[in-house]
């Protein structure tokens, strides 16, 4: 595994980590004079877990994290996790209630932070990146995800398509997302190992990776409306797999 260090913000993002993770919290740092219900839960969570709170102005909260809606709390995080591919996927045993997301170089940190948070929600067993040209797991992505970045793993692999080869060979089935799809999303039955492939914001799937799916799953679009953000497909792909896990 590889990590990196970064600053996390905003109440509900830090509040998330400090109840469900709050080993990986090394400080808090709260505008000087802040109050309120929110803040004095973050102050009863850090007491708890003996996190470290110190009073700071703004202009050091600013310093820290730069323009952004820092809501007055800014936390510093030890470790976010990064499995490695070939790793995961040893100790990985598949069955039909196994899904993950890959992910093909999602570049808005807004966009990777709410569909980790989907991800998590709806049970997927992993997240997949490209190691280039993908957003990093930074404040922005923890703060979209409120707090749920690495809940479930966020793994990296060097080249996507081999990735998917690989997937293959462990008995799982790739669908892409991509407007050209043959197969509307809920026409499609999933009772094996599942890889959903989401593609870049503005260029979609790759060519080469299309050409990696099993098949190519579209959403309906009405109202002349070419296609979703790349975090609303997402939800919509992963809660479906979801209502046919809870069906079967």
């Amino acid at each position: 595994m590889q990590n990196s260090n970064h600053y996390i913000y905003g109440r509900n993002s830090i509040e998330e980590q400090l109840m469900n993770a709050p080993e990986k919290v090394e400080k808090i740092f709260i505008k000087r004079g802040l109050k309120g219900a929110s803040i004095s839960k973050i102050n009863n969570l850090a007491s708890k877990n003996r996190i470290p709170i110190t009073e700071v102005p703004g202009k050091k909260l600013f310093d820290m994290v730069g323009r952004v809606n820092d809501q007055g709390v800014v936390a510093t995080i030890s470790e976010t996790e990064y499995f490695e591919f070939e790793d995961w996927l040893e100790n990985l045993q598949p069955n039909a209630a196994t899904a993950v997301l890959l992910l093909d170089e999602i570049e808005d940190p807004h966009n990777f932070g709410a569909i980790l948070r989907t991800a998590a929600a709806a049970g997927m067993a992993a997240v997949v990146v490209p190691k280039h040209r993908q957003a990093p797991v930074n404040a922005a992505v923890f703060k979209t995800s409120a707090g749920t970045a690495g809940r479930i793993p966020i793994v990296r692999a060097v080249n996507l398509n081999q990735a998917i080869l690989k997937l293959k060979e462990h008995s799982f089935w790739v669908a892409g997302l991509d407007v050209e799809g043959e197969e509307l999303l809920w026409d499609q039955q999933f009772d094996v190992p599942m890889a959903f492939v989401i593609g870049n914001e503005g260029r979609g799937m790759r060519q080469k990776t299309s050409e990696h799916c099993d098949f190519l799953l579209s959403l309906p679009m009405m109202n002349n409306v070419e296609s979703l953000n790349a975090s609303v497909s997402a939800a919509l792909i992963c809660y479906e797999w979801r209502r046919q896990q809870l069906k079967a």
